[in-house]
Order: C-alpha cells, then sequence, then structure tokens
C-alpha cells in the first residue's frame, strides 16, 4: 500500500503543517486553544501536540502530517513522556489522543524499521516500549479520523475507548512488507473481534471501515460527521469521565481490563473485592449521600 511508505519530515507547529487544508486548521486550532487553560508540560515536543480543552483532560495530537503520523521511535518516546507526565497530574482526570483528518496514524515508520537485523530489534527490545500505554490509569480514549493501519490500528487498540469518525479505516497490512503485526495487533484484535475475523486482517492485510470496526465492535462508535467532529465528541467524553471520582474511575477501568486476563470466577472477585474497597473513600460517601438528598456529588478524589 502506497501510503504505508513514508518520507520523514516534521513540522513543528498546526500552522506550518502542509497537510491541514485551510479550513482545517481554524478548526483544529479552536478545538485545541478553546480553553486558557494549558497543560504545562515541563518539556517541550517536536512529534506532537499537547493542549488542556478542558481543565481536567489533556488532549495530546499526533505532528507529523507529511509521513502520516507514522509512528518512529522518538514520536513514541514523546508520546510515553507526555502521557505520563499526565497520568501523574493530580489535576487531569481523562486523556484523548488523535491524529489528524487524513490519519490517525497510518502505521510504524517502515523507513526506520526496514533496515534493521534480528539481533539489533531483539537485543534493544524493539517496540517494547509500545506496551508503556498499558500502564496508564487514567483513561485513554482514542478520536480516530482517516487511516489508522499497523501500528495506528495497534495505538488505537491500546487506548481504553476508540470513537472513530466515518471516515476511518482500520487494518493490519504488515503481511504486505513480509512481517506481522509487533505492537499487539493480533492480540489485542483477537480479543475485541474474535479469531476468525483477527486471522483475516492480519492474514489479508484488507482495511475495514469505521461503520464495519463498529459492527464487529472493535470500536465504541462511529460520531457523526464533520471536520473535528470525532476529536470534539472523544473531549466531551473525557469531560464526562472527569466529572466523576478519579478514584472510582481508575478502579472502573482496573476491573474491565483485568477481565481479559482472569477467569469469570477470578474476575468476579476481583470486582467485588475492587467494589468493597471504594466504601474506604470519601468519594463513595460523598457520591451516595448526595444521591440521597438529590444533589450533584462533589467528589474530591479522596
Amino acid at each position: 500500500m502506497a501510503h504505508w511508505l513514508y518520507r520523514s519530515a516534521v513540522p513543528t507547529t498546526l500552522r506550518s503543517s502542509p497537510n491541514l487544508s485551510r479550513s482545517t486548521r481554524p478548526n483544529l486550532r479552536k478545538i485545541l486553544q478553546r480553553s486558557s487553560i494549558r497543560f504545562m508540560s515541563s518539556q517541550s515536543y517536536e512529534y506532537i501536540l499537547v493542549s488542556r480543552p478542558e481543565p481536567a483532560v489533556v488532549l495530546v495530537t499526533l505532528n507529523r502530517p507529511k509521513s502520516l503520523n507514522a509512528l518512529s521511535s522518538p514520536l513514541f518516546k514523546e508520546l510515553n513522556a507526555a502521557l505520563k507526565e499526565a497520568d501523574q497530574d493530580d489535576s487531569v482526570s481523562a486523556l484523548v489522543l488523535t491524529g489528524s483528518e487524513k490519519a490517525f496514524a497510518a502505521g510504524a515508520d517502515i523507513k526506520e524499521m526496514k533496515d534493521k537485523q534480528f539481533a539489533d530489534v531483539y537485543k534493544n527490545k524493539f517496540l517494547e516500549d509500545w506496551g508503556l500505554i498499558a500502564n496508564l490509569r487514567k483513561p485513554l480514549i482514542a478520536a480516530v479520523s482517516g487511516y489508522a493501519l499497523g501500528g495506528g490500528c495497534e495505538l488505537a487498540l491500546m487506548c481504553d475507548i476508540i470513537l472513530a469518525s466515518p471516515t476511518a479505516k482500520f487494518g493490519q497490512p504488515e503481511i504486505n512488507l513480509g512481517v506481522i503485526p509487533g505492537g499487539g495487533g493480533s492480540q489485542r484484535l483477537i480479543h475485541a473481534i474474535g479469531k476468525s475475523r483477527t486471522m483475516e486482517l492480519v492474514l489479508t492485510g484488507r482495511m475495514i471501515s469505521a461503520q464495519e470496526a463498529s459492527d464487529w465492535g472493535m470500536v465504541s462508535r462511529v460520531v457523526g460527521e464533520g471536520e473535528g467532529e470525532v476529536v470534539k465528541e472523544a473531549i466531551s467524553m473525557a469531560n464526562t469521565i472527569a466529572s466523576k471520582s478519579q478514584l472510582a474511575v481508575q478502579a472502573g477501568k482496573e476491573v474491565v481490563n483485568a477481565a481479559y486476563e482472569m477467569t469469570l470466577a477470578e474476575g468476579l472477585r476481583f470486582e467485588r473485592r475492587i467494589f468493597h474497597g471504594l466504601f474506604a473513600t470519601n468519594d463513595q460517601k460523598e457520591g451516595m449521600s448526595a444521591f440521597a438528598e438529590k444533589r450533584k456529588a462533589n467528589f474530591t478524589h479522596t
């Protein structure tokens, strides 16, 4: 696939992004700059944009437009750093990850990988740091438009919730390059869509539409049409999550993820124990008191 072959070019601002149309740039700027609150990162980034569209929501935007947001090692290093920083910030409750209208991320950077040798990738644990996203305690929502192929599809699958634009296209085309998914695609897809469909995508390399991905249960839902609509919807969902108790939200994420690793009986016991544990929090007392008193809960995340 032609769009799976990349050239390296990294603009550092939205204004200089050649793949963003004139109509796209104001819309994205409006979303990214809607709030005067900004995410005060301790470092600057070259391959991603980080903003604070809502007081408790951090938005991370992949920013390699000329290469359709190809996932290079330097990009992933920055992505992991930004997400970790947001995850450790007590003022942040939820995270959103997106790309551009044309591509969420069209795959791993083939130019970076093509000359690597087995000894190098094995000894240096190539792609292993991609899995660090799974260690985030706060919920991460993927807002996907355009291509989410190969590593891009795998990155979306690492997120807790996937919202898709009608333009989104998912797939694992590594087979066309003489390899297989290496960032977790074959493993996460089978939990989401089952063995037969995973085999089809991994062995044929075909792309599926946003609607097909939704029908298969791979994405949470397909949002309405419109430029920037999926990002807007993801921020709105993240803001809703941010209005809840951080402790309960993180506990909810933990028990859902545990279901992948445990038997049903083990999972039920684990869920009950976590549920019991929340009765030791101030937020449980506040939430249930507010319900009984027919008022809005004021969670303190304690």
